[in-house]
């Protein structure tokens, strides 16, 4: 037999990486769907230049190209919610990435401010898919042990995708104009619908979860995607095989945490009204508080991202081409940060730490502020760059822990509902951050300078007051994040009682 090319090596050694062919293909899928959001986002900052010079626009117009993507986001994205937990996923998710790519299109085209924000706009409210679809079949594709750390991997393409935003839209338009920055994205949006289209729906409540080295997920006739032969007959968390898997359970349970009893579901919540649902998502204390925690970390990422370019250019006095290629080198960190920050909570969590999910969030936030702040004051790009890469890779850190304490503090059938209500919420602080980030910086600070750079750095400096608040809650959420859990490990068991007496009339 010959030995495998290098390449083949390489490809096999990813494989394991990502844990088999199975999760391979659903965490890459996935992390595909996020980074062309972020690729979208960071070609935006990347142009700004042109698109100041092509339209006669200040910061302050610069940042509501960012922030009205989040606002119509914001406003589309609980009903998105709701059916997100009411139909197939995978179907929705493809849909939503085919108008995408239209509403792409028409930015790219545009002849004027207006129409491009329009366009924007368009494009907000078909992304306001992604947080919910994406949170819940990471939910239903993988076990509660492995998920934060898979989440890190997902949450990756994010950031791979802000990177390629700066790195490729920004070459492109150099060469050629913003327009082009703007088109190219079309074509691997065209390639993601392919792919969803051929993705397999998992079942419900994290029954059809793939296992390391599986090979492939296979699909009911039927087409209801209630995975391989092998999973749906996987014991579920309620059952002694099942505890073991389930890793903030089994936590919970040692440390012995009582569920709050007025929060139990005793049924599908997917049988109730809509109303009642987010009703429900809003009473769990440990979900507001993350939620809130975590708007605010993207707050402030959001605002550097969007000025990230215009900042470098200015403070360091060198050209677009090279602020990009340093933006990637920072953004090396914040890759790091995801893909280690995950593993470090599982690694908590397995050792009993019954919080770990919302310590390691919370130590991360508290910390990025001692390394981003001595980062944008400082002159000299030689003493920045170390802690601009130190910061984001604590900022990236926070993330996957955040996400996957969500999923073990909501009964798996509200999943989707849970992250309509978060996306929203953060979405909003996504909208304000840009523009309010310009303003303060041609306004409010105008007087340290203004548009060379200065105000942007007293802004820079100002809003990681955010970062501060982010940490501070995450003290809150890791007294009430116990209970919680306990609460939602008692409603799946119920729930899943309850299904074994009615039939399921969700796909």
């Amino acid at each position: 037999m010959r030995a495998p090319t290098p390449v083949q090596a390489l490809v096999r050694r990813g494989l394991r990486v990502l844990g088999g062919p199975a999760r391979a293909g659903v965490a890459l899928t996935l992390a595909a769907t996020l980074a062309l959001d972020g690729a979208d986002k960071g070609t935006v900052s990347a142009m700004a230049s042109q698109l100041k010079q092509t339209f006669g626009i200040d910061n302050t117009q610069v940042g509501l190209l960012v922030s009205v993507v989040a606002l119509s986001s914001a406003v589309v994205t609980i009903p998105v919610g709701l059916l997100t937990d009411r139909t197939r996923r995978t179907r929705l998710l493809a849909i939503s990435v085919a108008l995408w790519g239209a509403a792409v299109i028409l930015a790219g085209i545009s002849t004027s401010y207006v129409w491009l924000l329009c366009a924007r706009a368009a494009l907000g409210a078909v992304s306001a898919t992604a947080g919910p679809t994406v949170a819940s079949l990471m939910g239903d594709s993988f076990p509660v042990k492995d998920r934060a750390r898979m989440f890190g991997l997902v949450l990756a393409g994010e950031l791979l995708g802000t990177g390629l935003g700066f790195a490729v839209s920004g070459l492109i338009g150099s060469f050629l104009t913003w327009r082009f920055a703007f088109l190219w994205l079309v074509i691997p949006a065209g390639v993601l619908v392919w792919r969803l289209s051929r993705l397999p729906e998992p079942e419900r409540g994290g029954q059809s979860r793939s296992e390391p080295g599986q090979e492939d997920l296979e699909e009911e006739p039927d087409g209801t995607g209630s995975g391989t032969p092998e999973a749906r007959r996987r014991p579920g968390p309620d059952s002694p095989e099942g505890q073991d898997e389930n890793i903030a359970g089994a936590a919970a349970r040692r440390a012995r945490v009582e569920p709050h009893e007025q929060l139990v579901l005793d049924s599908d919540p997917r049988t109730a009204s809509k109303w009642r649902s987010i009703h429900y998502v809003l009473r769990v204390r440990t979900n507001l508080v993350l939620i809130a925690a975590s708007a605010l970390g993207y707050f402030y990422f959001a605002g550097l991202r969007s000025f990230a370019t215009l900042y470098t250019t200015h403070h360091y006095g060198i050209p677009t081409s090279v602020a990009t290629s340093l933006v990637l080198v920072v953004g090396v960190g914040a890759l790091a940060g995801v893909l280690s920050g995950g593993r470090i909570a599982d690694r908590l969590l397995r050792g009993g730490r019954v919080n770990a999910r919302a310590l390691v969030p919370t130590v991360c936030m508290l910390a990025v502020p001692f390394a981003l702040a001595p980062a944008i004051y400082v002159d000299s790009l030689g003493v920045a760059l170390p802690l601009l890469v130190t910061g984001t890779l604590l900022l990236g850190a926070a993330n996957p822990p955040l996400d996957a304490a969500r999923l073990d503090i909501l009964p798996p059938f509200m999943w989707g509902t849970g992250e309509g209500v978060r996306t929203m919420l953060r979405t909003l602080c996504e909208a304000v951050a840009p523009t309010l980030f310009g303003y303060f910086s041609t306004s409010v600070f105008a007087g340290h300078g203004g548009d060379n750079g200065t105000g942007l750095e007293y802004t820079l400096l100002f809003f990681l007051i955010a970062l501060v608040g982010a940490g501070l809650l995450g003290l809150v959420a890791m007294r009430s994040y116990p209970r919680d859990l306990a609460t939602a490990e008692e409603s799946a068991r119920r729930i899943r009682e309850s299904s074994r007496t009615q039939p399921d009339r969700h796909s």
